[in-house]
């Protein structure tokens, strides 16, 4: 065999709650067809669809031991298999807080040539011109930073708008905020779903309370009383730079620049290290080709939404902390 073709060994493979049958899949379904064997530990939110995936690999002919189901949560399953000096690599999706721990731990116990696959988090971020077209430019700024309640990696977090266009474009962004309905996902109606578990809903709601205070709101929706739901909420901020954290629920951070520190803003995203998305709405066609070349992204949108990468035909990955 060639150098680099070879099976390596037993794969652990762990997968985030926001695509739990998608992702969790595709990870296997990578390291099944390079010729490993998979010890498979599904987010501890959504066991049920991974119990069934494995359910239905084992059906279409994936022999038992080549793929064990290992489900529970972080510190009693994820830590200890990481921790196996047995394993070949492991597969992560998920912050980037954990792989930094998973890649400690590699390094630690793990054979040299163990490998580590990880997509992780982003603070993404969108700039929006002042020749953009605003309609088009806020229903992708709402489909961006609330669809899925935000809680996917790709979403949008940190928005720049040029200050010649500020009033009107945050006009805009509150009055079709407005249009949202926030409830039951099973509804046809519904543009906004609650938050996966009551530890999500009090840490995002602790968030919005605490920037709330300071002084910081733009917009906020009414959230149903029942059910883990968290509103919409919309801060102002003055850079990338202040964001500590990524806040994985419907939050959407907004900053305004000049015309002349276009610049100063692409340098700003860069230094915060992560790169997994970037949108830019603009009607410039040079200054497209000079994002392309100064972000540093693995997915760079223009003049659309920045989540939904195509399955097949688009490929996503990130840089940096993301990945």
């Amino acid at each position: 065999a060639e150098a680099g073709t070879e099976a390596r060994g037993a794969i652990v493979c762990i997968s985030p709650w926001n695509f739990p049958l998608a992702i969790f899949t595709g990870q296997i379904a990578a390291a099944l067809v390079t010729g490993n064997s998979v010890i498979a530990k599904p987010a501890e939110q959504t066991p049920l669809i991974a119990f069934r995936a494995v359910e239905m690999l084992r059906e279409a002919g994936v022999p038992e031991d080549i793929i064990q189901l290992l489900p529970g949560d972080g510190a009693s399953v994820g830590a200890p298999l990481t921790a196996d000096p047995r394993i070949a690599g492991v597969c992560f999706t998920g912050s980037t807080e954990v792989a930094k721990l998973i890649e400690k731990q590699l390094a630690e116990t793990a054979a040299p040539d163990a490998m580590l696959i990880a997509e992780t988090g982003g603070l993404n971020a969108m700039i929006v011109d002042s020749t953009a077209l605003p309609e088009q430019a806020v229903r992708d700024i709402l489909a961006s930073a609330f669809q899925s309640a935000g809680q996917r990696c790709s979403a949008l977090r940190v928005l720049y708008v040029q200050k010649d266009v500020e009033k009107k474009m945050l006009a805009m962004l509150k009055g079709a905020m407005e249009a949202l309905n926030v409830g039951d996902p099973w509804l046809i109606s519904t543009d906004v779903g609650p938050v996966i578990d009551d530890e999500a809903q009090a840490s995002i709601g602790d968030y919005c309370k605490k920037k709330g205070l300071e002084g910081r709101l733009i917009a906020k929706l009414e959230a149903p009383a029942a059910g883990r739901f968290v509103a919409p909420h919309v801060f102002r901020v003055k850079g990338i730079e202040e964001m500590e954290r990524e806040v994985f629920g419907p939050v959407l951070h907004v900053a305004t620049f000049d015309a002349d520190d276009i610049d100063a803003v692409i340098a700003g995203i860069n230094r915060k290290g992560y790169g997994l998305t970037f949108g830019l709405h603009t009607r410039i066609e040079g200054r497209v080709q000079h994002f392309v070349d100064g972000i540093h992204a693995g997915n760079i949108y223009v003049n659309r939404n920045q989540i939904g990468a195509v399955v097949g035909s688009q490929p996503f990955g990130g840089e940096g902390l993301s990945g």
